[in-house]
């Protein structure tokens, strides 16, 4: 007796057929979105450690400013600036001078850390022109200076000296004094050459000073400076300028090095609390027909 044979019938191949490719659609969807939020995730943690990276650079610095030397410019023009404590958002330039913290940590002599400047002025030994500071071993400062100026800055030289500026001002407080662009003043900062290992010689000894007891090393000021193409304000680039000095009228923009620090900005906003400074910055990144941005702030007192 013959076996019987059962085939599948055209009607049952074809409903086969659609049951396999719909599962086939559905599955290649699944895995589609799978990939897309992987890419989403991975970019949103490469923005996350850029921002961080970028905001602890700017922290580093920001934290060695001398605070009263803090202003705000605006984009379109350099001559427009304020104290940071009274500019608003349409400033969107933050400068200042730092003072030079490499240079007073010095150098190890074999026995002890000694610093390169103290920061103390005996004001029995001092005058308009000159200032002793004990404690100090200036020859550490000038060679860390050079060492982080690429030896365009030096104690030894009076056309390229670092400055001193004094803790505390007497009577009116004015921004202008640090000699900040376009204004020449510089009563603030008062550039300075090693007579000896504790002995500072003004470059200017006829300038009326006021000296105190207490004093910061300062060879660079620094600017933080959003760049963006014509018509736009939400895709910049952030950047770091340095190793410029205003009390000697130069400016970021004609005399400083810079340093790239984050592409894709689109915010970057700062504000004065008291003695603290409040840092905003948002990043973007474009993933097909998504926008992905990231923001983070942090607080530098």
């Amino acid at each position: 007796m013959k076996a019987i044979r059962h085939a599948f019938t055209m009607i049952e191949l074809i409903m086969v057929i659609l049951i396999f490719g719909i599962i086939a659609m559905i599955g290649a969807d699944i895995f589609v979105k799978i990939y897309d939020n992987y890419i989403i995730a991975r970019t949103m943690n490469t923005l996350q450690t850029k921002t961080e990276l970028a905001l602890e650079q700017i922290a580093r610095r920001l934290q060695y400013r001398i605070k009263d030397s803090t202003i705000a410019r605006k984009d379109s023009n350099l001559s427009q600036y304020k104290f940071l404590g009274d500019a608003d958002e349409s400033y969107h330039i933050l400068e200042w001078i730092g003072y030079a913290d490499e240079a007073l940590k010095g150098e190890w002599n074999g026995t002890m850390n000694v610093p390169g400047w103290s920061g103390f002025i005996d004001l029995d030994d001092s005058n308009k022109t000159h200032v002793a500071t004990p404690g100090s071993h200036l020859s550490y400062a000038d060679n860390i200076i050079k060492t982080l100026s690429n030896n365009t800055i030096s104690l030894a030289t009076a056309a390229s000296a670092p400055a001193i500026v004094m803790d505390g001002h007497v009577g009116d407080y004015k921004v202008s004094s640090y000699g900040w662009h376009p204004h020449a003043d510089h009563n603030y900062t008062f550039p300075v050459t090693k007579q000896d290992e504790t002995t500072l010689n003004f470059v200017d000894g006829t300038t009326s000073k006021e000296i105190y007891e207490h004093y910061k090393m300062a060879w660079t000021a620094y600017a933080l400076v959003p760049s963006c193409p014509s018509g736009v304000t939400d895709d910049c680039n952030l950047s770091l300028y340095y190793n410029y000095q205003p009390w000697y009228a130069e400016r970021f923009d004609q005399d400083a090095n810079s340093s790239l620090l984050m592409e894709h900005v689109s915010t970057f906003k700062f504000i004065q609390m008291g003695d603290s400074i409040r840092l905003k910055l948002c990043v973007g990144e474009h993933f097909y027909d998504k926008n992905i941005s990231f923001c983070k702030e942090k607080v530098v007192f």
